[in-house]
């Protein structure tokens, strides 16, 4: 996580952007009276909403966690993938 205060988010805006989306970095902006903001990526934002939307429904969430323990448990098979000719 880089911080970096207002003045020097002003001066530096396009490699500061440039951090958060190639390094995958997250950016706190130092601001006064404590009013910090946070800067992500829009594909890490997508990501945690994602995750909220799945994990905030408790089916969703249960099933994820039965499967995890599964694979934890070494209960599971694998099978080879086969590429069939499409045949109009």
């Amino acid at each position: 996580m880089l911080a970096v205060n207002y003045t020097t988010l002003r001066d530096n805006m396009k490699s500061c952007m440039d951090k958060v989306t190639d390094d995958y970095e997250t950016m706190i902006v130092t601001r006064k009276n404590n009013k910090n903001v946070v800067i992500i990526s829009e594909e890490t934002y997508n990501n945690m909403m994602e995750n909220i939307y799945v994990m905030g429904n408790k089916a969703n969430y249960d099933w994820l966690m039965e499967s995890k323990a599964q694979l934890e448990k070494g209960n599971f098979s694998s099978h080879e993938l086969t590429e069939e000719d499409d045949h109009e």
